[in-house]
């Protein structure tokens, strides 16, 4: 079945099909949502304690018992396909040849080969254990679309890139197997990966922002029905996996961002809708 193909309302047929509009990505508590992701260092404890599921940047030092709700889980965010070049390992990664070029978009973090088994054994011995020592209850993966492109820039002297961070992936569930992890993107891997996760989160899925223009944008029918696509065909692969997206836009704009959570919700989709910063909780809008 070529999903991409889907018109619009054939893909919601397909999620009610699939797994049903009750069987949501996560627990749903309400309007104030079920999850959310704040990289800022000055979480909100009240707010944070409404949500289910919450995604934070790790490297702050705060104790994160008190953003802790009753059932809820924290995640602590991880960049797996790119490292920033302030890391107190980038010098280690250098040497053992595991680093590649910057990332065009953000010049101050270098690529990774994640095919390397110098970045594996430092995920697995230092950088995930140390995460796990601050309290967290698992990871959120980002920046593993970086094996698709760089497969893509380069066949010859990457290949096997996709296959690599899909190993490094399943190396840390079998390192790891209690804890919860969620994956952004990496839909070239989602496949050999969607039975060693917890979650998918689909990014700027019905919006984004144009970074060309300076402003948010609806995303169009075409990439909001493949990226729905990848999502259900992993959910087949896996039925126990949560499917989560995350959308852009003005939250100023109430009435926006509330077709953004219903359109999401409709497809059974569990949504959360911020800005560009990402550093702070933002609550979905009253009806």
């Amino acid at each position: 079945m070529n999903f991409a193909s889907l018109r619009r309302r054939d893909l919601f047929a397909l999620s009610v099909m699939v797994f049903g509009l009750s069987a949501r990505a996560l627990p749903d508590r309400g309007r104030s949502g079920a999850w959310a992701l704040d990289y800022g260092g000055t979480t909100d404890p009240a707010l944070a304690r409404t949500f289910d599921l919450l995604i934070l940047e790790p490297d702050f030092p705060r104790p994160i018992q008190p953003l802790r709700g009753p059932k809820s889980r924290i995640l602590a965010y991880i960049s797996l396909g790119e490292v920033h070049g302030g890391r107190p390992f980038i010098t280690e990664l250098e040497k053992a040849g595991a680093l590649r070029q910057s990332n065009p978009n953000w010049p101050d973090a270098r690529l990774v080969d994640l095919r390397d088994p110098a970045w594996t054994k430092l995920v697995l011995d230092r950088l995930v254990p140390a995460i796990l020592q601050k309290g967290y209850d698992g990871i959120f993966m980002d920046t593993l679309d970086n094996a698709e492109a760089m497969e893509r820039q380069d066949a010859e002297r990457n290949g096997g890139m996709v296959e690599g961070a899909a190993r490094l992936v399943q190396a840390i569930r079998k390192r790891f197997p209690p804890i919860t992890i969620m994956m952004n993107r990496g839909y070239a891997l989602l496949p050999l990966v969607a039975t060693h996760i917890d979650l998918v989160l689909a990014e700027a899925m019905a919006s984004r922002w144009n970074f060309a223009e300076g402003r948010y944008e609806m995303t169009t029918a075409e990439d909001w029905a493949w990226q729905a696509g990848q999502l259900l065909a992993a959910k087949q692969v896996n039925p126990r996996l949560g499917l989560a997206t995350l959308d852009y836009w003005d939250p100023q704009d109430k009435a926006t961002v509330a077709s953004l959570y219903a359109r999401e919700r409709a497809a059974g989709f569990q949504p959360y809708v911020s800005t560009l910063a990402l550093d702070r909780l933002i609550p979905e809008p009253n009806p």
